[in-house]
């Protein structure tokens, strides 16, 4: 410990004391060591202080000799990079706050006061990325001169400071030298590939990992311009600050766009009115304003189901039954007739043909919200939940002990509706028709409606096996279709139900006519409309991330608008299931086509059909393209639709902001092909000069698009959208922006290189290599404030639609920033949400 803590001394004497450099680019140091101890005479203190001694000095020599060769960055581009590049702490790792919660760590991890490698990235927040936290460990210990597999308190301090310091040429230094492993100062081409593979590794791009001899040749070729072999620091620094260039970034046009930039962020800051009055009205406009259309309905409906309810309680409040069963009775009598009134109502909302045809040929959409048709079928459902426990409750809790309790003389008037024998006990209510039928009424209501939950539909519930069979899609799909039983002995129960003779007085049936017959006719033109028909296959696509594509021929008379979704059966998976998912072509595209997730059992076993006819393993991590033959025999399928969607209504707005999360992107891509579409048409117009007869035209005039997918095999699944967007749309309406979470964010030390090697790939060859295609990819998730104020900017005075399909992770920010931009500014954003 005295030698080591002496040369740490003579060392940092050294390095403070001011080394100048000669004339030949070289630099003298002189180190002088005081053994003190004379009983150090065996090999290992010798060879242990060589080491040390070799590792301080290389790293001495390197930072030294990089300081004379360093780039002037006063007046570069770069340099805002240069402060906020290579961070090895990211801003949302777990323990990025500060050297108190790190230590804090130590202590809970390390073993006899030693930290091993292995639980170095838990102790600084780097919990993911295992392989480049134990380089970065290696890289850091090895600086130090030693090999050793753990470090005390002290040693992690060091490191800390080393890799969250403000220093943009320390990290850089930290960076290179995990390259360099031979702390040579110089990296081979060998070096670059195993930095590229673990950079490829960390951010989980395993098309990168596959090519990465061409993109370390690539490297090679842009800084090595002198064939020498290898590179040095200054050339990598050299390649970190280069900043994409902007083209126009000082027009007039571009300066008034930031100074409006400017002006609405300062307009944006949140003011907070010190009236609480005149907070709580001007909040409470606000939603009524964004919200009227839901409101009225529910109005509506609360009032009705209030309204029903306190005429049947007042009706049995003045019958002689009252005296006997009390306002039990009332109680029950006026929740079952919200229950007819709800159990009508609720096939309304599932009538698709009708609300397709109204949204589509009527102007109510300008007043009820058909968005919500499904959750007001859900709003329904809980009516309907609590109409149940107030009928079943009021009956077995109340009125039927009354009515096994009352005397001979109050028994006396309800004779007439019991008969002579009195209930002796609750079997006697059970053995009724109206007693059973309520009963398994109840029981396939409370298993429709726990199935139809979402952690049971989509599998979410921690369940054992044997009960997480009976989960899952097809568990809610079939117990739904319970409600045939259900509705026969709902008839059945209000015909026989006690108290009520006359027929009038069974008013059930009433109630259920229209909604069944309408629903019934909604069945039956499914069944025999031409769209229900079968398709031909035309072409098969299996991409990685669990994707099916399928391009269909389209039936006769099939026609659609960009935005809807059909309903389609396999018959060699099941005969009677119908699932929805989004039309991915265009109406004005001459094929059909959708992609399908494979979620559930029932798309799985669909993939697995089509898998085997493509001869391509059901794998999530290969693709492959099967084109239809006269041989190939595809698995039969039926579509039925289309149905309307919000995304339909697209057409209504001039400016459109398309957010999709995965999957969720496939109407929007349907949107987007529109666009594309009449961008061709107008060219082909233009040239041909017939300009104004322009078909199928489209209002809208700009288009930004937002796709947010986790892995990087997800942006195969619209390649060919995406490059034909690059080719065709030369004027700019359309704004393509991927973005691959997976990737660590811009300015990570992780990313880094990827980030270089982008650049680079795309100025050569113009294909990103991320996705694969022209369209770059953006790393991590945007930043939504600044993507909305970016389109309030540009779009002044304008609506704009933002349409949203994905997780209900973001509805919220979405839906948020609409209303508060919408506000604030003179741009007006109309929030829409796909609902599942």
């Amino acid at each position: 410990m005295q030698i080591k803590k002496k040369m740490e001394e003579e060392m940092e004497g050294e390095k403070s004391s001011g080394c100048e450099a000669n004339g030949e680019g070289y630099v003298d140091v002189e180190i002088t060591l005081e053994l003190r101890d004379e009983t150090i005479t065996n090999m290992k203190p010798k060879a242990t202080l060589r080491s040390v001694l070799s590792g301080r000095l290389k790293t001495m020599v390197k930072s030294l000799s990089f300081t004379s060769r360093r780039l002037d960055r006063s007046k570069s581009s770069g340099a805002m990079f240069a402060l906020r590049g290579l961070r090895f702490i990211a801003k949302n790792d777990a323990v990025g706050r500060g050297w108190d919660e790190v230590a804090k760590r130590f202590d809970e991890l390390a073993v006899e006061g030693m930290l091993p490698k292995s639980k170095f990235g838990r102790c600084i927040g780097m919990v993911e990325s295992s392989e480049f936290v134990n380089e970065l460990f290696e890289t850091l210990v090895r600086r130090r001169g030693t090999t050793s597999s753990s470090i005390t308190k002290n040693e992690l301090f060091e490191f800390w400071e080393q890799i969250t310091g403000n220093s943009f040429e320390a990290r850089l230094q930290i960076f290179f030298d995990m390259v360099d492993k031979n702390l040579d100062g110089r990296i081979t081409g060998d070096e670059v590939k195993e930095i590229i593979a673990l950079s490829a590794s960390a951010n989980k791009l395993s098309k990168i990992q596959e090519k990465v001899e061409e993109y370390a040749a690539l490297i090679m070729e842009e800084l090595d311009r002198d064939n020498l072999g290898y590179i040095e620091l200054y050339n990598l620094e050299t390649l970190l600050l280069q900043v994409p260039s902007q083209t126009n970034n000082n027009s007039p046009s571009s300066a008034n766009k930031r100074a409006l930039s400017k002006m609405l962020s300062q307009k944006l800051i949140p003011t907070k009115d010190r009236n609480p009055a005149k907070r709580l009205a001007r909040n409470i406009s606000y939603f009524v304003l964004e919200n009227w259309q839901r409101i009225w309905v529910l109005t509506l409906w609360i009032s009705i189901s209030i309204a029903l309810f306190t005429w049947k309680f007042l009706q049995y409040k003045r019958r002689t039954v009252f005296e006997v069963l009390g306002y039990c009775v009332s109680v029950a009598k006026g929740s079952a007739e919200t229950l007819k009134f709800n159990m009508a109502l609720i096939l309304l909302p599932i009538c698709r043909n009708t609300i397709t045809w109204l949204r589509t040929k009527s102007k109510l959409g300008s007043v009820v919200p058909f968005d919500d048709n499904i959750n007001f079928h859900k709003v329904i459902a809980f009516g309907i939940a609590i109409g149940i426990g107030l009928h079943a409750i009021s009956h077995l809790a109340c009125d039927f002990p009354r009515l096994l309790h009352a005397k001979n003389v109050e028994f006396e008037p309800m004779k007439k509706f019991f008969g002579d024998e009195r209930p002796d006990n609750y079997g006697w209510f059970m053995k009724g028709i109206d007693g059973w039928s309520g009963v398994i009424m109840v029981v396939l209501m409370v298993v429709a409606y726990v199935l139809a939950q979402s952690w049971f539909r989509r599998n979410r519930a921690n369940l054992p096996k044997s009960l997480k069979r009976l989960t899952g899609f097809n568990a809610f799909w079939y117990s739904h279709h319970l409600f045939v039983i259900v509705y026969v002995l709902l008839i059945v129960h209000g015909y026989f139900v006690y108290l009520s003779k006359e027929w009038y007085q069974k008013t059930t049936w009433m109630y259920l006519a229209v909604p069944i017959l309408l629903y019934a006719s909604e069945r039956l033109i499914r069944a025999f409309r031409p769209g229900s028909k079968a398709v031909k296959i035309l072409k098969v696509a299996v991409y990685p991330g669990n994707v099916l594509s399928l391009y269909m021929s389209k039936p006769k008379g099939f026609k659609y608008t960009s935005g809807q979704y059909i309903y389609v059966n396999c018959s060699d998976v099941s005969p009677l299931q119908w699932h929805p998912f989004s039309i991915t072509s265009a109406d004005g595209d001459d094929y059909l086509s959708i992609h399908i997730r494979t979620l559930g059992d029932w798309t799985s076993q669909l993939k697995s059909l089509f898998s085997k006819v493509c001869q391509t393993p059901p794998s999530t991590n290969q693709s492959g393209l099967f084109v239809a033959n006269n041989v190939t025999r595809f698995p039969r399928l039926l579509i039925d639709g289309p149905y309307g969607a919000p995304a339909q209504d697209h057409r209504n707005y001039d400016v459109l902001l398309l957010v999709g999360l995965g999957i969720g992107a496939t109407p929007l891509i349907s949107i987007i092909r529109d666009v594309l579409n009449n961008i061709k048409n107008q060219k082909k117009s233009i040239e041909q000069g017939t300009n104004h007869n322009i078909k199928n035209y489209v209002a809208t005039k700009r288009a930004y698009f937002y796709w947010v997918t986790r892995e990087q095999g997800s942006l195969e699944w619209f390649s060919n959208v995406m490059n034909e967007v690059a080719e065709y749309d030369s004027e700019g309406m359309i704004e393509l922006h991927n973005y691959c979470t997976s990737v660590y964010e811009e300015g990570d030390a992780r990313s880094a290189l990827i980030t270089m090697l982008q650049s680079l790939h795309h100025a050569k060859n113009g294909i990103d290599i991320v996705s694969g295609t022209r369209v770059r990819t953006h790393f991590a998730r945007p930043d939504w404030r600044s993507v909305f104020k970016h389109v309030a900017v540009h779009h002044i005075n304008q609506r704009v639609g933002v349409f949203y399909c994905g997780n209900s992770c973001l509805v919220g920010e979405l839906k948020r920033l609409s209303q508060e931009f919408s506000r604030k500014t003179t741009t007006k954003f109309e929030f829409h949400k796909e609902n599942f």
